[in-house]
């Protein structure tokens, strides 16, 4: 699996511009990721924050991730403006039967396929060596574009996962 997203994200956002990372509980079919990014277009070409434009992104990254992106460097992103790109997170969600606020459900690319594991099973995907501290994980905390193009897929043992899980430095 080809995982360089890096030419998908805008290079006139600064880099520190906020970032949302909203993963799914599985994989959205091509038909629904066509439905998602019209979805997510028809969103940011209207994205307001007190009522001035805000330079914004949006798209669906490897079938299973939506990420946001605002550059605060003309308008900044208030309450009211991230509570109207969670609502649209939400309508997803009914609208197409999965979970995008599960923060317990894990991502990492497993034989070259996106995997989710709930966090609870960890300790058992490494005893069975189905993940390492070289595994490859998709850390959904990162909150700003430089921290998404340096930090979003790092091996685990560069993630906040290698701490609260000391078992993976062994790994």
């Amino acid at each position: 699996m080809n995982i360089n997203f890096h030419d998908l994200i805008p290079k006139d956002f600064n880099d520190s511009s906020r970032v949302w990372v909203y993963q799914s509980n599985r994989a959205f079919t091509n038909s629904e990721t066509i439905q998602i990014e019209s979805l997510l277009k028809d969103f940011v070409e209207n994205w307001k924050s007190h009522s001035e434009d805000v330079k914004g992104f949006a798209n669906v990254f490897f079938g299973q991730f939506i990420i946001f992106m605002a550059d605060e460097t003309l308008t900044g992103v208030g309450g009211c403006s991230t509570d109207s790109s969670v609502r649209l997170i939400k309508n997803i969600e009914k609208d197409f039967g999965v979970d995008m606020f599960n923060r317990l459900l894990l991502a990492f690319l497993i034989n070259e396929r996106i995997q989710i594991l709930p966090l609870s099973e960890i300790n058992i995907s490494l005893d069975k060596k189905l993940i390492t501290k070289d595994t490859l994980f998709f850390n959904n905390t990162i909150l700003t574009k430089k921290e998404l193009m340096n930090e979003w897929i790092v091996p685990v043992k560069e993630s906040w996962l290698a701490i609260r899980v000391p078992e993976l430095n062994n790994a």
